[in-house]
């Protein structure tokens, strides 16, 4: 395989999970027996650029479908985290009434009906239909399709350029980073400003979270992959701030490299050389990784047969991404994991990917009354626990697998 930047050849692996099918393909009832696409997933390493990226399998029309049913509005934390980025980012670059601001894959309008409050024109992007459905009946005008360097040249000649584009967790869920990112020279004004966040490539092996790796996930990104990836295409990073969302994520600041009027910061600098201490311009800080998946797997499986070999009932909470990634990963069935309750009610009555386990409303919860509740999303772990506080009624423990076996 060639590296989707740069072209070169692939040489370094960075994770084997075996075979899985797409992470986001949950099951209907009525195909619960029939057949699953399963997809080998394998991440490999550039050593020319240094971006990781996921070898090619599948087809991205059949991970992003209309029906995809991710929702960013279903976490609190994440609306709390979204309204705060409006608040701070509005007052640094003093938009206001006469601004534009665009959000790219700004799925159920999470984050622009806070634009939208503050009285700033604004529009999103966004491929999926049931998201944009959810967006539009916010008052979000949606355009409805993927965003690369075709569709910022359309918008761009209506006359819809902006102060302000925002891409928050969808740089490693493109195919073609180039286009993408050179979407951006073209749909910012010249002195615009474009703000990214995603999962921080230096977290992701530090703390071991091999379960944020899925076929959806193109690219996993560090700040020295993408600074040459944005200079390529037509973008300075001007900032970069470091995140505790998604397990630790980095957002960065970028302009057009030829009109953009601000500095670049010394936050881009400092976390360049965090980058180079940790040794990510190394293939052998990549080469252990696999061991370390390993590792986790053991531990979480001996903990599930454990408890079923005690009678024990077990439920997952959150039929997140990467919960299906750990569940395949480790082969774990209905034996082991009775049901994963969950809010999005899109979810509910389907079954999980592969592990076809029944994922079911919270009021479940209440019916089962399991001993032992393993958190699969991690990330939002303190705002689950707080949710679910009454199960401690009953003597109920939470668990969580990454990046080691905690039961709290």
């Amino acid at each position: 395989m060639k590296c989707r930047h740069c072209n070169n050849d692939l040489n370094i692996k960075f994770l084997d999970l075996g075979s899985s099918p797409p992470s986001n393909a949950f099951l209907p009832s009525k195909n619960i027996n029939g057949p699953e696409k399963w997809y080998p997933l394998r991440v490999l390493v550039c050593d020319l650029c240094w971006l990781v990226q996921t070898e090619d399998f599948v087809d991205p029309a059949e991970m992003f479908v209309p029906d995809y049913a991710y929702f960013s509005s279903i976490s609190a934390g994440f609306l709390g985290h979204a309204k705060k980025y409006v608040h701070e980012i509005v007052a640094r670059f003093d938009l206001n009434e006469k601004s534009l601001i665009t959000e790219v894959a700004a799925n159920d309008g999470y984050l622009l009906q806070y634009v939208r409050d503050k009285g700033i024109p604004c529009y999103g992007i966004e491929p999926t239909e049931i998201a944009a459905n959810i967006a539009n009946a916010k008052g979000i005008e949606i355009v409805r399709d993927f965003f690369g360097k075709k569709l910022a040249q359309i918008l761009s000649a209506r006359g819809q350029r902006v102060d302000l584009a925002v891409a928050n967790n969808v740089l490693a869920h493109v195919p073609n980073i180039n286009d993408f990112v050179s979407g951006f020279t073209d749909i910012l004004k010249p002195r615009g400003v474009a703000t990214f966040e995603n999962p921080h490539l230096l977290k992701l092996i530090a703390e071991k979270q091999f379960d944020t790796v899925y076929h959806e996930h193109f690219s996993y990104l560090s700040l020295i992959a993408l600074d040459t990836i944005f200079k390529k295409n037509g973008l300075t990073i001007f900032d970069v701030e470091e995140l505790s969302v998604h397990g630790g994520s980095l957002r960065y600041f970028a302009q057009r490299s030829e009109t953009g009027p601000h500095p670049i910061s010394q936050n881009v600098k400092n976390i360049l050389q965090k980058e180079r201490d940790a040794g990510l311009m190394h293939a052998s800080s990549y080469e252990m990784f696999q061991k370390e998946a390993h590792t986790i797997k053991d531990n979480f499986l001996k903990f599930l047969w454990d408890q079923k070999r005690q009678g024990k009932v077990v439920a997952g909470y959150g039929a997140a991404a990467k919960g299906n990634t750990l569940l395949n990963f480790c082969g774990v069935k209905e034996d082991s994991v009775d049901f994963i309750a969950d809010r999005n009610q899109i979810k509910q009555g389907m079954y999980s990917p592969g592990s076809k386990i029944p994922i079911v409303s919270e009021e479940v919860i209440l019916e089962k009354r399991p001993d032992i509740i393993v958190i699969f999303p991690w990330n939002i772990r303190e705002e689950i626990e707080k949710q679910l506080s009454y199960v401690r009624e009953w003597g109920c423990k939470f668990v969580i697998a990454l990046p080691k076996l905690n039961i709290f």
